[in-house]
């Protein structure tokens, strides 16, 4: 889905400055009593349970002397609660004992600063909450808060992931239930894309579009008692402008009938007062306004229906109309795209993309209150961390920006990405509470393949090469990528400044089919998808490394599905 936007050539460093500040409600918080210790410390567990398993995350502050290296510990009040999998940290388990003890990363914590852990685990019984921790064998004691419940209409939390159950689609988990070790995932949320006019109020369960409308989402989320939904906007004039796997069914001077007949019936349904107690999720229009800062005329892989819209407004209107009328509902978040690492990482694009989120948020009636937050990778590959490549290291002299990998860019991965996109959107002008989120549905990069240490250093490239967790063959090829997996499960508060890693695209829907199959959706074949395609100066002229036979975006991809959860970080 998204198309990575290759500018080549030395750029000068852009400063950035500031941590991202750590969101979190909803959560059981222990406090600090033995205020006297060196070792003082907060701890916030939530847990999304269902049937027999849950997930858990954990927040750890410490609020004592500098921790150089951390252990921390529970006791499961029954005896039938197991840590099955575990991330950012590694964990133990004797009887009801857990310990989890801190990896190479993050295991220093100055005063006042955090950390997240989490893990998948299973019960029988009952699933309470632990009621007491130690961390360096200091007891942190304390009662627990009550649940969140959700906010009333007009009011919102700071966390709309925290506290809460996601809402799990059943047409989605009908779908991988039917996989040989599909169960193992069925039960993590996923977003609901709408992506035409017609799934407004749900089309028959063809191609790529389930039977279920916003409305049986949204009656589904009161069943299922969820605190929160996703919805992916996704139908913009001229939608994705440089690639036509996921072109639409609207012209690019489609904005009226954007407004009318695909933004205004999703706002009046979102709007009922029956859903007012769930936390309704946006993620606004995916591929758009980026499009605009690297893919019009005079740049490398510029379109004209890049040039036609942004021409004519139709991306940044109906980015701001789609933020006006959805943002003023009190129980509506709206998450606008914002990218990836390896689209806007360089400093040509890092600050005017940030400026034109800023211009769509204030277009069209809107302004800066109806955006909560941010997403970066949404239903791409590139890697949450990369534990073996930083952009501040260098092989005999030479700096790894360098590198054919790199290319100059001033991120390796989404996570520093995210967080000092965070602080550029702060500056522009958004709240500084501002949430970002990242889709991590597919970018584990698991399996036999994954590096466990550095590259050789003969040269920056073997260096960057060897060690880097994101295995594509260059980092804009985007379609169906071969040897992919399953990144984290989708948990809140995993991050300062991150509000949740989500699965935005639901593992196993295509990105675009590998040869041209007729549709009445809109959309187009891309080359991106074949993998007999030698490429484009977008990815360097390289392989795409797409899977073969692979349908239209969007609809069911088996072969895809069963990688991801061979090649699944953390592993299944």
């Amino acid at each position: 889905m998204n198309v990575w936007r290759r500018l080549s050539g030395p750029r000068r460093a852009l400063a950035l400055a500031g941590a991202g500040v750590l969101v979190a409600g909803g959560l059981v918080t222990i406090p600090v009593t033995a205020a006297q210790a060196a070792t003082q410390c907060d701890i916030a567990y939530s847990a999304n349970e269902w049937p027999g398993g849950f997930t858990a995350s954990i927040t750890i502050k410490n609020v004592g002397d500098p921790i150089n290296g951390w252990t921390l510990g529970w006791t499961f009040p029954n005896s039938g609660q197991r840590v099955q999998q575990g991330w950012s940290a590694e964990f133990t388990q004797s009887g009801s004992q857990v310990t989890a003890r801190s990896l190479s990363y993050n295991g220093t914590l100055a005063t006042g600063a955090s950390t997240s852990i989490g893990f998948n685990g299973a019960w029988s019984g009952s699933n309470p909450k632990p009621t007491s921790f130690t961390l360096n064998g200091v007891t942190c004691n304390g009662g627990t808060t009550p649940p969140t419940t959700p906010p009333p209409t007009g009011s919102k939390v700071d966390n709309p992931y925290a506290g809460v159950r996601g809402y799990v689609n059943p047409e989605w988990k009908t779908k991988a239930d039917a996989e040989p070790g599909g169960s193992r995932i069925s039960n993590n949320p996923t977003a609901v894309w709408l992506d035409r006019i017609a799934a407004i109020n749900g089309t028959p369960d063809s191609s790529s579009n389930g039977a279920f409308g916003v409305r049986d989402h949204l009656e589904e989320a009161l069943r299922q008692g969820a605190g929160y939904i996703q919805f992916v906007i996704y139908n913009l004039p001229g939608r994705d402008c440089a690639a036509l796997a996921s072109n639409g069914e609207l012209g690019p001077n489609d904005l009226p009938r954007y407004k009318a007949e695909y933004i205004d019936p999703i706002a009046a349904i979102q709007a009922d007062p029956k859903y007012r107690n769930i936390r309704i999720i946006n993620i606004i229009e995916i591929d758009s306004l980026p499009n605009l800062v690297t893919n019009t005329s005079g740049q490398a892989g510029g379109t004209a229906m890049c040039d036609t819209v942004k021409a004519n407004g139709a991306y940044v209107n109906g980015v701001g109309y789609a933020l006006a009328k959805l943002g003023t509902l009190g129980n509506v978040y709206n998450y606008i795209d914002a990218a990836h690492h390896g689209w806007i990482g360089w400093d040509t694009n890092f600050g005017p993309t940030a400026d034109l989120l800023k211009t769509a948020a204030v277009a069209s009636g809107s302004t800066v209150a109806n955006v909560h937050g941010f997403i970066v990778n949404t239903a791409n590959y590139s890697a949450l961390r990369e534990p073996y490549v930083k952009i501040t290291d260098t092989v005999n002299g030479t700096s790894v920006r360098q590198s054919k990998w790199i290319d100059w860019n001033f991120y390796v991965d989404e996570l520093s990405f995210a967080q000092a996109f965070r602080q550029k959107l702060v500056q522009v002008g958004f709240d500084a509470n501002i949430g970002m989120l990242i889709d991590t549905s597919r970018n584990g990069w698991g399996g036999t393949a994954r590096p466990t240490g550095p590259g050789a250093t003969t040269s920056v490239d073997t260096y960057v090469n060897g060690g880097r967790i994101d295995r594509r063959i260059h980092a804009g090829n985007w379609c169906n990528q071969s040897g992919a997996g399953l990144g984290e499960r989708p948990r809140s508060a995993p991050e300062p400044g991150i509000d949740a890693y989500v699965w935005v695209k639901p593992p196993g829907e295509s990105d675009g089919s590998s040869e041209l199959i007729p549709n009445d959706e809109g959309k187009g074949f891309d080359r991106m998808c074949d993998p007999t395609y030698t490429g484009n100066a977008r990815n360097g002229n390289s392989a795409t490394g797409a899977l073969p036979n692979a349908p239209i975006s969007g609809a069911w991809f088996s072969a895809q599905f069963q990688e991801l959860m061979r090649n699944a970080y953390p592993a299944l």
